[in-house]
């Protein structure tokens, strides 16, 4: 191993954790920029870019120009945990923990300027034992919250990111420790990552706390696994084992988070047929029309009664009514004529799903959507707005 492995790890790691960060970043600024939960939590995302910029510039210049940098993000850490505590329970910190905080703090913010020369040891202890006292401080006001006064989605919420903080805690003494202890790199960067994965993996609703520490420990197994693999083939000392452990945790925690981030990004894309059902115009054939720019059903076209002269027209209507959804993959109805009917539409029209979505006049919707690119959620959907489709076209024929 060469001699300045642990300085390129340290440096690939806050790379990686900035990385996770600036991720997490763009999803929350994506949202709801300006809620105020929001802006409490962008602050600590912020604190800890500082941290790391600062623990990356001091690797890659070589001097302690820029550690002063790292030392006010590391000094901002337990006010910034705090503010979210806050904003995540919708009440007020008992005054002598702000008092506790707030004061050391500015405390620490004072000693950050100081050279290293001057206050350490001394500087670094006291700050991991300030921090440690407010992630307890913090866990207390979790494990007291008042959970019925708390929507379900909150709760979730909480202890999602309490789980990332018992994760994150033993990782920052580690780091400051590291002297101590003689290890070769620092791996909070670890800790950071898994809370950026947990907080993107909020976006998505359905997903569970067992469903989100299975994935967790999914991609931490796989990781881990590897990393021992070829440590153990490549016959690597204590400090070996640790860096590559570290570089491939976090590796994999980094593309993980940005994997999840893409999922959100499509999800919220998936929905666009979801939205325009609640968006969408009131009138008929505008609210069709609007659904041919829908990337899902793109091309899709407009049919009406003219386009179906070769048809018997009260056939077809007879059959839409019965099967206001028609698949091409489903069985073709028992009746010789509707089965020629579908046969008909399916081919004249190049379609995968024919929609009833009017029926005076008679009016369909033909799209081709590819067997791969369906789901049931994409079923759903199409049934839907073929639901919504009629009922304002019943609605306008009413006024």
């Amino acid at each position: 191993m060469i001699a300045a492995a642990p300085h390129l790890t340290d440096l690939t790691l806050s790379v990686l954790a900035l990385v996770g960060l600036a991720t997490l970043h763009a999803v929350l600024t994506g949202r709801d920029p300006d809620g105020p939960l929001t802006r409490r939590f962008l602050f600590g995302v912020r604190v800890l870019m500082v941290l790391f910029a600062g623990r990356a510039l001091a690797v890659v210049t070589g001097g302690a120009g820029f550690r002063f940098v790292m030392m006010i993000g590391a000094s901002l850490v337990p006010l910034a945990a705090l503010v979210l505590t806050e904003g995540l329970l919708r009440r007020h910190a008992p005054a002598s923990i702000k008092s506790f905080v707030g004061l050391g703090t500015a405390l620490f913010l004072i000693l950050s300027v100081m050279g290293s020369g001057l206050v350490d040891p001394a500087r670094l202890w006291g700050l991991i034992a300030f921090q440690l006292a407010t992630f307890a401080m913090v866990g207390w006001m979790v494990w007291r919250r008042d959970r019925a006064g708390l929507s379900a989605a909150e709760n979730t919420t909480v202890v999602r990111l309490s789980l990332s903080l018992l994760v994150l805690a033993p990782l920052a003494v580690a780091d400051f420790a590291i002297i101590r202890a003689d290890l070769p790199v620092q791996a909070s960067p670890i800790g950071v990552l898994v809370l950026c994965w947990l907080a993107i993996g909020l976006g998505q609703g359905g997903v569970g706390h067992r469903t989100a520490l299975r994935g967790l420990l999914v991609v931490l197994g796989a990781a881990g696994g590897a990393a021992v693999l070829i440590a153990f083939m490549a016959g690597m000392d204590r400090d070996g084992w640790i860096i590559t452990l570290s570089l491939s945790l976090s590796a994999a925690l980094a593309g993980a988070v940005i994997n999840e981030a893409r999922n959100l990004r499509g999800a919220d894309r998936s929905a666009s047929l979801l939205r325009h059902l609640a968006e969408g115009p009131e009138d008929p054939v505008a609210f069709l029309q609007g659904l041919q720019g829908d990337p899902m059903v793109d091309g899709a076209a407009l049919v009406d009664v003219d386009q179906l002269a070769d048809l018997d027209a009260g056939a077809v209507a007879a059959l839409m009514r019965t099967r206001p959804v028609l698949r091409r993959a489903d069985p073709p109805p028992v009746a010789a004529e509707q089965a020629e009917i579908v046969a008909h539409l399916f081919a004249r029209f190049d379609a995968s799903h024919i929609l009833l979505v009017g029926t005076v006049p008679l009016r369909l919707v033909a799209l081709n959507l590819p067997s791969l690119a369906t789901s049931p959620r994409a079923e759903l959907e199409l049934a839907a707005v073929q639901r919504m489709a009629m009922l304002i076209g019943k609605g306008a024929d009413a006024d």
